[in-house]
């Protein structure tokens, strides 16, 4: 599912635009094969007859109930986890019949951290930590790929984002030297 463009400002753009890695979809494979091996041993080794026709049905429906639940259910959730940095904030959006998003604009952001487990090392993926001033504090982004490279990028956006929204140093000498004349700020002239 792409995200959709109408959450977007006028000036906003996309940077990244990434789901969870895939290694979160290992389980429900695995699952998903076990699944149907199974369903397909019980078909071939259980004997003709009531008792493994009643055997294969319930072999079966586990199977479905598995196959759905451990096996669907995580592809779906995600499928529908979005993390989404632009160049105003990072979008954090999940849920796939209930939805959850959070937004948390650049300026907000005080610290930034990722960890990676050896086998996420091996994978090309970690967990980013941000934090933000405000009452959440901190957002988890699990599993994010290339870990490394998206906290490098989210530090580009934020720094980007200061500058083209601070004053440089000749720009605040003009506002005191402004001010020490007399001059109000709102006077053009």
């Amino acid at each position: 599912m792409a995200f959709p463009e109408d959450v977007l400002t006028e000036d906003e753009h996309v940077v990244l635009h990434l789901h969870p890695h895939w290694k979160a979809l290992i389980r429900p494979i695995l699952v998903l094969a076990l699944t149907v091996a199974a369903v397909v041993a019980g078909w071939l080794l259980l004997p003709d007859g009531d008792g493994g026709t009643i055997a294969l049905y319930a072999i079966a429906g586990l199977g479905v109930v598995l196959a759905l639940w451990w096996g669907l259910w995580p592809f779906l959730v995600w499928r529908t986890t979005h993390y989404l940095f632009t160049n105003e904030r990072v979008l954090l959006q999940e849920g796939v019949f209930s939805r959850n998003r959070r937004d948390l604009p650049l300026t907000r952001i005080n610290d930034h951290a990722m960890h990676q487990r050896f086998v996420e090392r091996i994978l090309g993926c970690g967990t980013l930590t941000i934090e933000s001033a405000g009452e959440r504090g901190q957002s988890v982004l699990a599993d994010v790929p290339h870990v490394d490279r998206v906290q490098t990028k989210l530090y580009e956006l934020v720094e980007a984002h200061h500058d083209k929204h601070s004053l440089g140093d000749g720009e605040m000498r003009d506002i005191l030297a402004d001010m020490a004349e007399g001059k109000s700020l709102r006077d053009p002239s």
